[in-house]
């Protein structure tokens, strides 16, 4: 399965626990809509269907995931390809 690139899906979990503590509920209890964005994201990002699981499965594979990121690739086009 792929997966998204760890500063990616840093950047997802972190805006998840942020809107899961600074979004109000609605009046059912639910989670605000940027909550419930997020959750969904990460569960399409994870390939699960709970929003536990997705979290589960991020912190997981941001803990497997190389602690030096790879270098970038310069911009203007394809790598290897002269102007």
């Amino acid at each position: 399965m792929l997966m998204p690139h760890p500063a990616v899906l840093r950047g997802l979990l972190a805006e998840y626990e942020a809107a899961a503590v600074d979004e109000t509920v609605d009046a059912t209890g639910r989670p605000g809509p940027r909550t419930r964005d997020l959750a969904y994201t990460l569960c399409v990002s994870t390939g699960t269907r709970d929003v536990r699981r997705a979290l589960e499965t991020a912190r997981r594979h941001l803990a497997e995931a190389p602690a030096t990121p790879p270098a970038p690739v310069a911009a203007g086009g394809p790598a290897g390809v002269a102007d």
